[in-house]
This record gives C-alpha cells, sequence and structure tokens, in this order.
C-alpha cells in the first residue's frame, strides 16, 4: 500500500491543534494509515490528576475500533512544532498490538518498523505460549494459572516388582492471589527414570524435589538449595 507520508503528517499536524494540554502545554497529534485505506487520528488529553492522561495514541486506537477496526499501517506523530515525535515506551506497546512488527513509524530521516522501535517485545504469542494449545500440551488448560507456582515432588515407586518414578504438583498453601488451601493439583504419569519425572516437573514448576526410596530429599529445582533440603539432586541413571 502506498503511503501519503505528507498527509498523513497534515493530518496529524490538524489534530495536535486540537489537543488538551493545560497542563504540559505540549499538544501531540497523530494520524494512521489503516489496511482498508482510511485515515484515523488522536491527540493528547491530559488530566489534573496526571495517572489519567491520554496519549495521542490512545485515541488513534480509539477511533480504529470506533470507525471499523482493522490494523494500522502507518502512523505520524507530531509535536506542536509539526516535527515527527516517537511515541512513549507504553504507546509503542499499544501500537504493536494494532499494528504488528511491521507497522511504520514516521521518524527522520526514515520510518521505523516497529521491530525497530520495541525490539523483543512481548505479544499474544508469549501467552499462547504457556496458556495456548502449545502450552496445554504439557499442562492441562485449567492447571494453566498455576504454571510456574507450588511445588512439585517426585518419588520413586513400585509397579510390577519394578522401581518407576512418578510426582505430583502440589499447591502450597499461602500462595498469592488466592486463598485456596494446599493440596495436589496434578498427579503425573509413571516413568521408567527419575530425570524424565523431574522434567515432568520442571515444565510445571522451577520448585522440584526429589523424595529418594529412603525419604531424603534432593533439590532439582532452579535456583540455590533452599533451608530444609541438604543436598541438589544429580542424574545418576
Amino acid at each position: 500500500m502506498e503511503i501519503d507520508w505528507a498527509g498523513l503528517r497534515a493530518a496529524a499536524i490538524e489534530t495536535m491543534r486540537r489537543a488538551y494540554t493545560p497542563i504540559s502545554d505540549f499538544p501531540v497529534g497523530v494520524a494512521g494509515l489503516v489496511d482498508d485505506g482510511r485515515v484515523v487520528v488522536g491527540c493528547n488529553v491530559e488530566n489534573a490528576s496526571l495517572g489519567m492522561t491520554l496519549c495521542a495514541e490512545c485515541g488513534l486506537v480509539s477511533s480504529l475500533h470506533a470507525t471499523g477496526g482493522g490494523r494500522l499501517v502507518a502512523i505520524s506523530c507530531v509535536d506542536a512544532t509539526g516535527a515527527p515525535l516517537m511515541p512513549c515506551g507504553r504507546c509503542r506497546q499499544l501500537l504493536w498490538e494494532h499494528g504488528g512488527p511491521d507497522l511504520l513509524v514516521e521518524a527522520l530521516p526514515r520510518p521505523l518498523r516497529m521491530t525497530e522501535l520495541l525490539p523483543h517485545a512481548f505479544g499474544y504469542e508469549d501467552m499462547e505460549r504457556v496458556t495456548g494449545p502449545a502450552g496445554a500440551a504439557e499442562v492441562p488448560a485449567e492447571l494453566a494459572k498455576w504454571r510456574g507456582r507450588g511445588t512439585v515432588f517426585v518419588h520413586p515407586d513400585l509397579s510390577g516388582g519394578e522401581t518407576i518414578w512418578t510426582g505430583y504438583w502440589e499447591r502450597s498453601s499461602g500462595e498469592p492471589g488466592t486463598s485456596e488451601e494446599k493440596g495436589i493439583l496434578e498427579e503425573g504419569p509413571n516413568f521408567p527414570a527419575a530425570a524424565a519425572a523431574v522434567a515432568w516437573g520442571l515444565v510445571r514448576s522451577p520448585r522440584v524435589v526429589v523424595v529418594d526410596a529412603e525419604g531424603k530429599l534432593s533439590w532439582a529445582g532452579e535456583g540455590d538449595t533452599p533451608e530444609g533440603i541438604p543436598q541438589r539432586w544429580e542424574d545418576n541413571s
């Protein structure tokens, strides 16, 4: 799609003149080209509480959805002089969500892609990796919210006269953000070796404790060995 940068900047300047900035006297205007060809605009709106101030890009995204949605292709953001202005960090994240990595932002001497303005961005794919189909392949979807919390205990058992290994994922009492009591979240399947059971546990929590046949505890989790557990587990299989 051909981008009329001069036209976008002119729309941004016109909108900048409508900004509400009684506190900073720093008006900002932004205009964005949508993938269906229309242009949406926004300006900053300040508030006496300061924390409730709306950046121009907030207005732009609101206008985007109020007028039919779509994806932003290019934006021009300007200050009071009409010069290109870089979006703040919060607004870069906002623009990433509604334009993606290929969204172009006017800058001098050339427009910049969002991947240049926000490298290593956080997005929905990061959440999907844990709570979506990929994460659910390892952790049941209904337990995804507990991933990274609680403790997994790995221990030996007997099956058909042979030693196998299994584990259980336990919710610790007093977990932040919940009043639920201590209890078992999930029981693991049988594994032929301790290492496989430990790997199952580490997908669920960084806290993994191995209990051997004699009841001795070893730490197989991340970080330093916690108090009360005398040694770090070693895979001797």
